[in-house]
């Protein structure tokens, strides 16, 4: 495989950045939530912050996986491992600070989010250690940790076999997940681990389903990685029809097409958690329209805070959770969402608190990076140098 020199492409960190804010507004409890829930048609904050990662994972590692598979794997599955730590101690917070808060103050937000935790505590932390049981909200992590995890696997396959094999492979998965190879799954883990977690406490996420998401972007990543994007082949009638395939689903998506035409109707066609077959076609259309639009998106998208959310991406990522705990606690009685001054605040406080997290990140890699390149000093200084005088034949021979 031949690849060119690589380019930093900061409009990719801006957009991970742009969508971190675009879930956080999603998961807070605030009125803004209803106005950013899925606006541009079936396609949602985590569709686009796994593809986008796959896809920057894809274009880094895919070179060093050809020249050094071995230290390229480790890399991943370290980089996995911390992003699993990260994931306990989240599940630690849930467990111990929230759940004792939902029980003693009554609030029913976070007591519905932790209902098994609390009705078996054992088995549900057990399940959580194993990434089997996934509370609501806790559930992407454990997805994306795993597919980080298997991403050496996928790679090095795409170098054997080829992405053909490879995207066949995940397509096959995906179709076989649309008619209940989850399922099938789970009973099997329950049986083999005795572990009595119900399917619907093992995350919303169809892991069969969303690979495919994670393997076409590491696709795209490690063939724009060779400046060889696919992307760029579609024919212009090609993206007139992606252009006319977004408007539809728009239309769809806030009911302008009729009852025959909704959500509703469609079901599991449209549904999230399976990445069902027409939400696949709006993704698809939506990817090539975005890519033709790439120049103007970079325009918009390419600047701060976006750019410092996304470098530090996963770190505001588990950070932003622990602000959506706290905007749960805050409800009580039937009241499901924020409102007022209570919700401006919260929001004010979440992103500044996010920024601030984000460039912290940023600025201790930075430091790393300026010390990696800085010479190590000896520990003793080294003697000087003396030089013979040159007073005789033989020295001048010698």
């Amino acid at each position: 495989m031949y690849f060119p020199k690589l380019q930093r492409l900061p409009e990719l960190d801006a957009l991970r950045g742009l969508f971190l804010v675009w879930m956080t507004l999603t998961h807070l409890p605030t009125r803004f939530s209803d106005f950013v829930n899925q606006p541009f048609g079936y396609i949602s904050s985590a569709e686009g912050f796994v593809f986008l990662s796959a896809l920057l994972i894809g274009r880094l590692y895919i070179r060093e996986l050809t020249e050094n598979p071995a230290g390229a794997a480790w890399r991943l599955w370290k980089r996995s491992l911390k992003l699993y730590a990260y994931h306990i101690f989240l599940l630690a917070f849930a467990f111990t600070i929230a759940a004792s808060w939902a029980v003693h103050h009554h609030r029913a937000a976070i007591t519905n989010l932790l209902n098994f935790y609390l009705n078996h505590p054992g088995t549900a932390i057990v399940g959580s250690i194993f990434l089997i049981y996934c509370p609501p909200l806790l559930d992407i992590l454990p997805m994306y940790v795993l597919f980080l995890f298997l991403t050496p696997l996928f790679l090095s396959a795409a170098v054997r076999v080829g992405w053909r094999i490879v995207l066949a492979a995940s397509t096959l998965i995906w179709l076989l997940a649309q008619f209940g190879l989850r399922d099938i799954v789970h009973t099997w883990v329950v049986h083999f681990t005795h572990l009595q977690i119900p399917l619907q406490e093992t995350g919303a996420f169809n892991l069969f389903a969303w690979q495919m998401v994670w393997i076409v972007g590491l696709w795209l990543g490690a063939r724009s990685a060779q400046h060889d994007v696919p992307l760029k082949f579609v024919p212009r009638w090609g993206i007139a029809l992606s252009v006319a395939i977004c408007i539809c689903f728009v239309a769809v998506r806030h009911g302008w097409l009729g009852p025959h035409l909704n959500e509703q109707a469609l079901g599991l066609l449209l549904d999230k958690w399976q990445v069902g077959p027409l939400r696949v076609l709006n993704i698809a259309a939506f990817l090539i329209v975005f890519y033709w639009l790439r120049k103007y998106v970079r325009a918009v998208v390419a600047r701060e805070p976006f750019l410092t959310l996304g470098k530090a991406s996963l770190q505001v990522f588990c950070a932003h959770l622990l602000f959506v705990f706290g905007g749960l606690a805050m409800l009580y009685g039937e009241m499901e969402q924020l409102t007022g001054i209570t919700a401006v605040l919260l929001l004010a406080v979440t992103f500044i608190s996010l920024f601030l997290v984000a460039a912290n990140e940023v600025s201790k890699k930075r430091r790393e990076k300026r010390n990696a390149k800085k010479p190590p000093s000896p520990d003793v200084p080294a003697p000087p140098t003396v030089t013979a005088p040159c007073s005789s034949p033989s020295a001048l021979s010698g």
